[in-house]
Formats: C-alpha cells, structure tokens, sequence
C-alpha cells in the first residue's frame, strides 16, 4: 500500500487525529501517533504468525521482533500504512522464528514523515512446535452480548483474565466476537434489584449498519484492560457466526427489523466482514476462499479445521425435511479431505454452530439441528456425509468444539443411539458465554444420538455475568490422551474428561 496525495487528502478531510478514535477512547495532545487498541497475534504456524495493532491517525506500522524478551537478535519488519481506508488497524505477518518458542514483539507507528513516532507496545506468542509436544489451549465465543458490556463494578469483563491466567498456546474464538446488533444502556436493573452498570459508546448505542459503526463494535471489546491483556499474551484463531453482522442472518436475507434502515443482510454482511477482518489478526491467504475457513498444525498432536458455518448456509426458511446446506460443498469437501489427509494425533474441528441442539428461529431453524426425529434432512444431510466420509476414510479422533447457546455442556454422539448408523461415536464440547447474557440448556435432535453428558446452564433466560454461568474451555493434547475441561468464569473446573488416542 502506498501513500499519496489522495490518501493525505482523505485523511486530512477526516479532521485531526480524534477522527481514527472510536468514542470512549480520549487522547493527550501529543504530536506523536497513539497505538489506541494495544496488539494482538493470532493465525500462529511453526514459524510466525500475525501481529495487530491501531493507529490514531495516519502512519506507519513497525514491528521489531525476535526470540528473546529483551529483544536482543531483534528484527525490524516494516509493516503497513494504518489509514482511514482500514479505520487506522494494520497487521503484518513475521516470520523466520524459532518452532516451539515464545516470540515477543513490540510494535511502534512512525508518522509519515519519519518524524517521530509512538510509544512501544509489546506482546508475545508461542510458535507451533514441529514434535509431539504437549499443546494447552482455551476456547469460547459471545462477547457483549444482551445489553451485558464492560462493567466497571466488576473489573470490566473479568473472563479474559481467567483465561489470560490459564496461561494457553493459543485461543480458539467460536464467533459472536461481537454483538452489532445488541444497543447498550448505562445501566440495567436486574430482577433482584441490583444495577449493572455498562460503558457505552455511540457505536454501541444502536445496531451497527454502517462500515464505521462495525468497527465500533470491535474497537469497543478493546476498552477494557483484560481484553487488551488477554489479546497481548494469547494468539487467537478466529471464526464469526451472526451477532458479527445481525441475529440469525443468512445469505440473502431481507430484514423486518424496524432498528435497521438498511434491511439487506448482503450489504451489511459486507461491512461487518470488512471489519471483521480489519479488527481480528486473520491471514486471509491462509483461508481456502480469502474468507474465514482455514486450518492449521499446531505440532504433531494437533491440527485445527476452523470452520464457517455462517456464509454458505441456506435460508433459514428453507424445508426442514429435504437436503439443506450449512458448508457448501466445497467447505464440506474441503474438511473432509484435510482431515483425511492429517497426520495430527487429534484433530480439532472449530464449529461456530452445535451440531446436535436444536436453535429455532421463530418457527425456522437457525443451526444444524432440524427438530425432527428420524433419517438427517435439512442442514443436518450435509453433516451426515461428512461423518459418513469420515468412517468410511478411517479418520480418528476428531473433537467437535464450539460456542453459541450461551452455555457449556459436554455431547456424545453415537450411532447406537441415532437414526443413522454409519458414522463412528464422536465428542461435541460446548462453552460459552464469554461475556453476554446466559441461556439454555437447548433441546437435543435425536438424528446422530447425542447425549448430554454434562450440562451448566442458567435457570432463566438472559441471566446475568454477575449469576455464574460465563464460561470457557480448555484443551490439553498429548500423543496419547486428549483432556477437556469446562470452566467457569473464575477459571474454576466445573466437569472435565479424558479422552485416549484410538
């Protein structure tokens, strides 16, 4: 990307710095640029990963990285220009580390001039190692969710310090990253009286409908000091699902919705995607289609399949007793090949959608799960030849992990207990929420014989960060033995299961 007098020009149409700070954010008068967002990393292979970070107004981004944590043998890689064009984020891939070994990076934005520049902020992450390696790593989804934001009362959103403590190679984010479609209050009063309070800003004071507004709804997460933290200490792989663009969206959908006065769910998925993308450390070349679906090895032992569950399904609307979609086919091909293909002891399959609860939508369906009992049909047909395949490919060890109901709850299917025969017995481990409103538990569909196992859930709907059922998951991976702990917002063991290598 170069910089030139169009893009001095956009810029300077945009006003002072202030223009490329989201509301809540407030600056010192300083003639140095300002890294608003802290970093982050993700997308991590043996030899590097992504590195994150935001500008308060146009510069350069520059990252000085090495192995060692005082930066001895460091190098410099120039990143990009952080510019109005991409709301002021940037990201750069490093590359040339060590496998197997913490890398710390400290990133500075240089103004255009190369006169000055910004004060250093540093992270860190942990290449991928090559061997059999232990691997230790958390997941979850849906952050601010409900009208449940950052509260000062408690800290902000105290689940990321958790999980920050748990000290893992890595996080799997399973989607709701953020809630566009969620308008915030100051405060809310709970059943029992008690007030939740919230920090608001503009942009998450309506439904996000404009590309500005999007970004809000992820520049808002990084207000509180545990997100900026956790973000900082711990490489994230990361899917979407709705709440990144609105509830329950499908390709083509036209909204009823009377918040929104652009009711074409195509044009907002757009702008939701671009932001998705400027905010999250994603390497699109990795992705088959330049989108969200991806994989990666994490050592001998692990290899990750993140899944995209959302922009390839069909309508919601669409027959519940006929052949539906919720990969395409070429996703659905994708996934089977790649896991046919790895040599990974355990493969981790990143859905951003429970295989086997039933979600409804009014009277649709907006998950996998059609409701009904008997032979798979609807977005379930394309689930069955997956797990047809994989029996029939002699793929072992698969682990299902995901997020979205807004609870946690550990599933076994098996053919003895299903409609269908031909697939072999598999675990489904659900967590959730980060930080939104609790819910659940959901119904099971009988079709691939699940059975809830372990279930943490609250006993009404919407139920409060302040009642106990946040929730995260963490994996550790040997050659051997795979084990699952579901954990609550403290970091506490709620249930846990050890799983050994066929």
């Amino acid at each position: 990307m170069t910089f030139d007098r169009r893009t001095l020009f956009k810029a300077g149409a945009l006003g002072t710095a202030a223009a490329l700070v989201p509301s809540g954010v407030s600056l010192a008068k300083t003639d140095r640029p300002i890294l608003t967002h802290g970093v982050q990393s993700g997308d991590v292979t043996w030899d590097g990963g992504i590195v994150w970070t935001r500008a308060d107004r146009p510069s350069r981004m520059v990252v000085e990285v090495s192995n060692d944590p005082k930066f001895r043998f460091s190098r410099r890689v120039r990143g990009p220009l952080l510019t109005p064009e991409t709301g002021g984020t940037g990201q750069v891939r490093v590359s040339s580390l060590l496998p197997g070994r913490p890398a710390y990076y400290r990133v500075t934005a240089e103004d255009l001039h190369g006169r000055s520049r910004s004060e250093p902020v540093t992270g860190s992450f942990t290449t991928a190692p090559l061997g059999r390696d232990d691997v230790r790593f958390v997941w979850s989804g849906d952050v601010a969710g409900q009208g449940w934001g950052i509260n000062p009362d408690i800290g902000g959103m105290p689940i990321f310090k958790a999980m920050a403590d748990r000290r893992p190679d890595f996080f799997i984010h399973s989607g709701d990253s953020v809630y566009s479609d969620n308008p915030m209050q100051a405060s809310v009063t709970l059943p029992d009286g008690r007030i939740w309070r919230n920090l608001v800003t503009p942009e998450k004071s309506k439904v996000a409908e404009t590309l500005d507004e999007y970004r809000g709804q992820f520049a808002y997460n990084f207000l509180d000091d545990n997100v900026k933290r956790f973000a900082s200490q711990v490489p994230v792989y990361a899917q979407w699902d709705d709440h990144e663009v609105t509830n329950n969206w499908y390709p083509g959908e036209i909204l009823e919705n009377p918040l929104y006065t652009e009711k074409r769910v195509d044009v907002l998925a757009q702008r939701a995607f671009q932001a998705f993308h400027e905010w999250m450390p994603i390497d699109q070349k990795r992705a088959v289609d330049g989108r969200v679906y991806r994989k990666f090895s994490y050592g001998r032992n692990v290899e990750i399949f993140v899944l995209d569950m959302r922009t390839y399904k069909d309508r919601n609307t669409s027959p519940k007793d006929k052949p539906g979609v919720i990969l395409g086919a070429q996703q659905a091909k994708w996934l089977v090949d790649g896991l046919s293909r790895s040599t990974a002891t355990w493969k981790i399959i990143a859905a951003d959608l429970p295989i086997g609860l039933t979600v409804p939508d009014g009277a649709d369906i907006e998950g996998v799960a059609n409701g009904l009992p008997g032979a798979p049909n609807g977005r379930e047909h394309e689930i069955a030849w997956v797990l047809r395949e994989l029996k029939r490919r002699r793929v072992r060890n698969t682990v299902w992990l995901t997020a979205d109901v807004h609870y946690t709850a550990a599933h076994h299917y098996s053919p003895d207990r299903a409609a269908v025969g031909d697939f072999d017995p598999f675990w489904e481990f659900v967590s959730g929420p980060l930080h939104s409103g609790a819910f659940g538990p959901n119904t099971l569909d009988p079709t691939f014989g699940p059975q809830a196992v372990f279930v943490h859930a609250p006993p009404a709907a919407n139920t409060s960060p302040l009642d106990g059922f946040q929730h995260f998951g963490e994996v550790r991976a040997s050659q051997h033995e795979l084990t699952v702990w579901l954990r609550d917002a403290t970091g506490a063991s709620l249930w846990s299961k050890t799983l050994r290598a066929a």
